[in-house]
């Protein structure tokens, strides 16, 4: 298993795709966490007075003192944690297009142990991903917020812990949705259509009688790990909203955090991770019959 391992890394860092990525991972994470951090650092004329003074009351902050900074944290690796997932669709479906997946089962004693070891492999990746969106996006806050409102040492911690988290998931799932789909175009663009348009018109759209679509989507699941970390710093995520805060005023502060409709962090890791399991399951199977003449 070391030598595939090995073997799938020799393989990756012999392409280009790796580090072009981590560019527009860089900008994305940054810019993004920056331009939020600008918005979100007067919170109170953001969200509204009331809002605040209701959500501040909770967690028992100033409104001024609210650490907003996770808020931005939380835009900026939500939307960047999706160039992971291209990563990820790339690893087979791009094999099965540039036709090196004859030589990577060929050369392994069974498909079984290439794709454990393309497995392991781009869990590490999607770990290496991970940290530099939060490295990036940490820096992007420090430069857009003020001092007084960043997330304390346990809030970072646990930030680093979810954004490696969700990398890593999210790695996976574009794995196994290449995998399924064996096609780099059609999965590219499918991928990135149900994350950034589909899942959140129909989130927003049906706000009103299906509250619970962003918790259970894989957008808003994916979202949700981070997301879920900052909306429970503030005591808006679903499960411990306060009583005072209204049902549109929810999707407001929820979308502040980048995770409207999330439960929790650790539902939302949990349920994203049923789903990347469901993707890397299917491809999984498929390839182990699969004719790859």
């Amino acid at each position: 298993m070391g030598n595939l391992i090995k073997a799938e890394f020799r393989k990756t860092l012999s392409l280009n795709t790796w580090w072009v990525l981590l560019i527009p991972l860089a900008l994305v994470a940054f810019w993004l966490t920056f331009v939020w951090g600008k918005i979100t650092n007067d919170f109170a004329d953001f969200i509204g007075s009331s809002d605040a003074r209701e959500v501040a009351g909770a967690v028992g902050l100033d409104a001024s003192k609210l650490p907003v900074g996770l808020l931005a944290f939380a835009h900026g690796v939500n939307i960047a944690q999706l160039i992971p997932g291209l990563f990820g669709v790339f690893a087979l479906a791009g094999e099965y297009r540039s036709k090196t997946i004859t030589t990577t089962f060929l050369t392994a004693p069974n498909r079984i142990a290439a794709l454990t070891a393309k497995m392991l492999t781009y869990v590490a990746w999607g770990a290496i991903y991970g940290l530099v969106s939060f490295g990036v996006s940490a820096i992007a806050v420090m430069a857009s917020v003020d001092s007084g409102r960043w997330p304390s040492a346990g809030q970072w911690l646990a930030a680093l812990g979810g954004t490696i988290l969700a990398a890593v998931l999210v790695t996976l799932f574009g794995i196994g949705f290449g995998a399924v789909l064996r096609n780099v175009p059609l999965a590219v663009v499918l991928f990135l259509v149900w994350f950034l348009i589909v899942e959140n018109v129909l989130v927003i759209a049906l706000w009103g009688p299906a509250d619970i679509l962003g918790g259970i989507l894989p957008n808003g699941t994916a979202n949700g790990i981070v997301g879920g970390i900052a909306a429970d710093a503030f005591g808006i995520n679903t499960l411990n909203l306060p009583g005072g805060v209204d049902h549109w005023s929810q999707l407001g502060l929820q979308l502040a955090a980048g995770a409207p409709g999330v439960i929790s962090w650790w539902a939302s890791a949990l349920i994203f991770f049923a789903w990347t399991m469901v993707f890397f399951g299917l491809g999984w199977a498929g390839n182990q019959r699969r004719d790859i003449t």
